[in-house]
């Protein structure tokens, strides 16, 4: 029996639409679940690589849409099936050109680019290897990742960034070719392969490639110690996005006469960001890139894209509430935003009832009063995003409930997934039309997840890792014990199979009384307070629970102007009698979700915010809380000093 798809969070729920959705079977143990399982809803793929996707798509639709190309001027570009192929096969080819050799490694450095997708399906028509570097990575980190990998080229994005590696090229032993993308290498390879190899011998190297060749090594952003490069085969990225298809059906299908699209702007050195486009390309969904997350440029590219899914983390969506919210205010709008926020969370909540069978879903006045707001909030959020979208995918951390509810009464249904490089992206996803709001879904179908008895995460699947890159060793060091992969994370199911996460292993603290405590759900919460950036707890071996706050620029600006204070840095703010009493009460909110023994006692607000460029986050926002400890070590010892702190 199919199972309806809405075509958005609040359409008609009726439609017989997508294909059947097949709950997870749960294995108990002592009383609870232990164990959840979804059979998988596509079949394995035995034979071929990620390679063959260009050409399988040009030779079924060579007029099909693929992809978008912004240009310089900020139009957009549509490049076809059979264009692709063609510029695919064209870089391949000079890839060949340049001597590199099936099985070598090669490095890209740089943001969310047309590029970057280019080349890495042409590496891997070439039988390559690609080795993702960020760029925001300092000179020693990739420095670390090309010798670790014994790249044989890299592709950086600018000259500054090349220039900034020329330095370290005589350590840099197996580097022969450094390309880069603003000064033209990338079409000048595919004019060399076009002029010196054959294009049988791109159909050769294709051929030589299988599911279990390795794809790609990318490097874990290292939150406890030096990355490691996890070994992701093609044969991992089937299980995973094609899986990702079927089951989000209404992402990758066109269920009206607006043709699926997806604006990227996550970076493609994350797994995330890899494993999205991988998947566009595979369904033949639209695909564009936008190198930039500042405001002022990615909102003229959700303008003029106009997507119909996002890619995204929830610090993201909770600043597009936050700035909808702060905006409204400045208009004097607020009351009107707030019952509006109200409403879509009621709704919100109400479909999920409904879909869950729990409820009878929205009343009928319900529905009123979102149809009331819906031109005077909810379509203006919308619009911002460009007017179309309708899906999120959302991960990295736990969104919130109310978040979700209110975005999914928004108009904007999320899907909030978890996951790890290690398993080549998401390992557990929202099932449409069965959220469970508060949870990260249910297993990817051909998924296993299990809790061990410590409360840590188990995984299995075809989308985990084949193992951890290591050159000393002479290759790839498994990774998992017994067909499970422990991913350091904790977590409980429910009895139909939902998972929560609660938080990570390495970050579990123990108090001087003994009280073990996880830190991320109360960082989460205050995190989602419109005057917070970021929020890291204290209390390992201490005697209570403390907190470094750090502030959110524009929400303090924000604040201060609508209460009349003089603008001053945000960092000036920082003893003010009101500022603290505000984040008091932030503090005492998010306590009441806690017993008393993992409430906060003390915190203190930070000058500065935890950046990526000074070592305190990661590049996919994650607190490198050594670092933090190291760097911020009085701040701390004040707040166990009754001098010191709040």
């Amino acid at each position: 029996m199919s199972t309806p798809y809405p075509t958005s969070a609040f359409e008609d729920l009726d439609r017989p639409r997508g294909p059947v959705l097949v709950e997870p079977e749960t294995k108990r143990l002592d009383g609870a679940v232990r164990e959840a399982y979804v059979p998988p809803l596509a079949r394995p793929v035995r034979h071929g690589s990620l390679a063959d996707l260009p050409f399988d798509n040009a030779a079924a639709a060579p007029a099909s849409v693929v992809l978008s190309r912004r240009r310089p001027d900020g139009r957009w570009t549509d490049v076809t099936a059979e264009r692709f192929a063609e510029e695919v096969l064209a870089v391949a080819k000079g890839l060949i050109a340049e001597g590199l050799a099936p099985g070598d490694r090669i490095a890209v450095m740089a943001r969310t680019t047309y590029e970057w997708t280019l080349l890495d399906f042409a590496a891997w028509a070439a039988g390559l290897v690609t080795v993702p570097i960020y760029p925001t990575s300092s000179v020693y980190q990739a420095r670390w990742i090309l010798q670790d990998s014994g790249a044989v080229a890299l592709v950086t994005e600018t000259t500054a960034q090349a220039a900034a590696l020329h330095p370290e090229r005589p350590h840099l032993h197996d580097l022969r070719h450094l390309w880069v993308m603003e000064q033209g290498h990338v079409d000048r390879l595919g004019e060399l392969g076009a002029a010196t190899v054959p294009d049988q011998e791109v159909g050769v190297r294709r051929g030589m490639l299988g599911p279990d060749t390795v794809a790609t090594l990318i490097y874990t952003s290292g939150t406890t110690g030096r990355p490691k490069g996890c070994v992701l085969s093609h044969g991992n990225f089937f299980a995973e996005v094609d899986n990702a298809i079927e089951l989000l059906y209404p992402v990758f299908r066109a269920e009206t006469d607006e043709e699926p699209s997806v604006l990227l702007f996550l970076p493609m050195s994350h797994v995330f960001g890899r494993m999205v486009a991988v998947a566009c390309v595979r369904a033949r969904v639209r695909l564009g890139h936008a190198p930039s997350l500042k405001a002022e440029d990615l909102l003229p590219d959700l303008a003029a894209f106009k997507p119909t899914c996002l890619l995204a983390i929830p610090y993201m969506l909770e600043k597009v509430f936050n700035s909808a919210r702060a905006k409204a205010e400045a208009g004097g709008r607020a009351a009107v935003f707030d019952r509006a926020a109200t409403v879509a969370r009621r709704y919100g909540t109400a479909l999920e009832a409904r879909q869950a069978g729990t409820g009878n879903g929205p009343t009928r006045a319900l529905k009123a009063s979102r149809a009331f707001y819906d031109p005077l909030v909810y379509r203006r959020l919308r619009a911002a995003m460009g007017g179309h979208v309708k899906y999120a995918i959302c991960g990295g951390s736990p969104l919130g409930r109310d978040l979700a509810a209110f975005y999914a009464g928004a108009g904007i249904q999320i899907f909030e997934g978890y996951g790890l490089t290690e398993t080549t992206g998401a390992t557990t996803v929202t099932p449409p039309l069965k959220p469970r709001l508060g949870t990260v879904g249910w297993p990817m179908p051909g998924t296993r997840v299990r809790i061990a008895t410590d409360g840590e995460i188990l995984v299995a699947g075809d989308h985990v890792l084949r193992g951890y890159w290591d050159p000393q060793a002479g290759g790839v060091v498994p990774a998992t014990r017994d067909g499970w992969f422990p991913t350091g994370d904790l977590g409980e199911l429910d009895g139909e199979g939902y998972l929560t996460i609660t938080g990570r292993k390495k970050e579990i603290m123990i108090t001087a009384g003994g009280k073990t405590i996880a830190p991320a759900p109360l960082e989460n919460w205050l995190r989602q307070h419109p005057l917070i950036s970021q929020v890291m707890l204290v209390g390992d071996g201490r005697p209570y629970v403390a907190a470094l706050i750090t502030l959110d620029v524009d929400g303090v600006s924000h604040w201060r102007r609508m209460i009349g204070k003089h603008p001053v840095p945000a960092e000036l703010l920082i003893g003010d009698p009101e500022l603290t009493a505000v984040m008091q009460r932030a503090v005492d909110e998010a306590n009441r979700l806690v017993s008393r023994p993992e409430t906060i006692r003390r915190f203190t607000v930070l000058p500065v915010d935890f950046t990526e460029t000074d070592g305190h986050l990661t590049p996919s926002m994650k607190l490198r809380r050594a670092a933090i400890l190291r760097d911020f070590a009085a701040e701390v010892e004040g707040l166990y000093d009754t001098r010191g702190g709040r």
